[in-house]
Order: C-alpha cells, then sequence, then structure tokens
C-alpha cells in the first residue's frame, strides 16, 4: 500500500526489499524498526507501516 500510494502521488523512491536483500534487517533491527515497511527520508523522521498521513509530507 504505501508503494502504491508513493506511485500514484508521483513520489520517487528506492525500494529495499528485505526477502531480497536480508542485510537490510540488520540495518532496521539496529535503528529500531521491527516491522516493514520503513520510509527514510532526509530531513523527515522515519516511520513505518501504511501511513497516509505521513506519507502526505512527500506527495508536494
Amino acid at each position: 500500500m504505501t508503494k502504491r500510494f508513493l506511485s500514484e502521488h508521483n513520489v520517487d523512491f528506492e525500494e529495499r526489499n528485505i526477502n531480497q536483500n536480508p542485510e537490510y534487517v540488520a540495518y532496521l533491527k539496529e535503528k529500531g524498526f521491527q516491522a516493514v515497511p520503513v520510509v527514510e527520508a532526509p530531513g523527515h523522521p522515519a516511520f513505518y507501516g501504511f501511513r497516509p498521513d505521513q506519507l502526505m509530507q512527500f506527495a508536494g
């Protein structure tokens, strides 16, 4: 749902799939996340889950 939201709002993003790149699991755990998706963007606090309220800030 997060990818779909970003795509529908023409927001560029980079997907890091933990199934294809298991090294990202360790990275996310180090950051304190225990669920996906995780959204990180420069200048914004990272968050996890489908959060339309948070995602709207990228849909300029």
